[in-house]
């Protein structure tokens, strides 16, 4: 049963082919890779990206490294806002098996994930009657941001570090991409949880 692949409907875009293949280990997909950076220079695979997003959306899931934001940052640039759902893994420090050193930033990629955080990070898009649960009675808003101290003051970006290690997402996204993600992967009543816990 743990090796049953999940389906999922939407498109998953990875940065390499190794990305892909831990992916299409789990899940039920089509996963298309941007070739790394030289995606920056192929009209061919952007025009593909584009009319994959244009037809139903797609999944962005890049390393949570410095070259897996540039790329997730020209797909972003490149694509319609609403057709693109973010998706992140958590930073774990660490080495790919097939590597004989870690990545500079020391950090695993799409690639050296397990199964269970794969799974963690792209449950939204798995029908389930556990997402029907984790439904939030309303979303985290910048406003929400403001008033604990997550924008706009001092230590803010501290706080929004603490608070995306402490929802397994990278430390050092936007104010409006953590918004984004926690308004993907968790409910409002987590949010509240995580920020009590910070005081």
């Amino acid at each position: 049963m743990n090796n049953e692949k999940i389906k999922i409907s939407l498109p998953i875009i990875v940065e390499g082919r190794y990305d892909k293949s831990t992916l299409a280990s789990v899940f039920d997909a089509t996963i298309i890779t941007t070739g790394g950076f030289s995606v920056f220079n192929s009209k061919e695979k952007q025009t593909l990206i584009r009319k994959l997003a244009e037809r139903g959306g797609v999944i962005l899931l890049t390393d949570s490294d410095a070259g897996g934001r540039q790329i997730r940052s020209f797909l972003l640039g490149i694509l319609p806002k609403e057709k693109i759902f973010n998706v992140y893994v958590p930073e774990i420090k660490g080495k790919e098996k097939r590597k004989s050193s870690p990545s500079k930033a020391g950090l695993l990629g799409v690639e050296g994930m397990e199964r269970e955080v794969l799974v963690k990070a792209l449950s939204p898009f798995i029908k389930s009657e556990l997402n029907e649960e984790k439904k939030s009675t309303r979303p985290v808003t910048k406003l929400d941001f403001y008033n604990d101290g997550l924008t706009g003051k001092d230590g803010s970006q501290d706080r929004r570090a603490s608070l995306a290690r402490s929802l397994g997402l990278p430390h050092d996204m936007t104010a409006n991409a953590l918004i984004e993600a926690i308004n993907l992967l968790y409910s409002y009543e987590i949010y509240r949880e995580k920020i009590e816990a910070q005081k």
